[in-house]
């Protein structure tokens, strides 16, 4: 059973109580909802439709039964969490998710 959080804030907290297994997990407020991050690799967040995780072979392993959808209009599909009770099947996820997320890019540097 999905647990159904009255906001953003209790839903990122709920996670990263879910994640807490796992080391290098954090996750930044960002447009009114959350980035997550697991050993600084974007790897899903919490938009208007919920949490959400990129589209990778692990996510379509754990999760088959989660249809991808864009989490706002003009973005890329990502995968709704279903697994999100179920700390254990999160924790592995994420952890097998990794080698399949790109490197974090650098920030350019502004020279004034």
């Amino acid at each position: 059973m999905v647990k159904i959080m009255t906001n953003k804030k209790d839903l990122a907290n709920y996670i990263m109580s879910q994640l807490e297994g796992l080391e290098e997990v954090r996750n930044i407020p960002m447009m009114g909802g959350y980035i997550f991050y697991y050993k600084e690799r974007i790897f899903g967040g919490i938009y208007g439709n919920g949490f959400m995780v990129k589209i990778t072979e692990a996510g379509k392993k754990y999760m088959p039964d989660s249809v991808p959808e864009p989490p706002y209009d003009g973005a890329k599909p990502m995968l709704p969490v279903t697994i999100i009770d179920d700390a254990d099947a999160l924790m592995a996820m994420v952890q097998e998710m990794y080698s399949e997320l790109p490197d974090r890019k650098k920030k350019q540097r502004k020279n004034k």
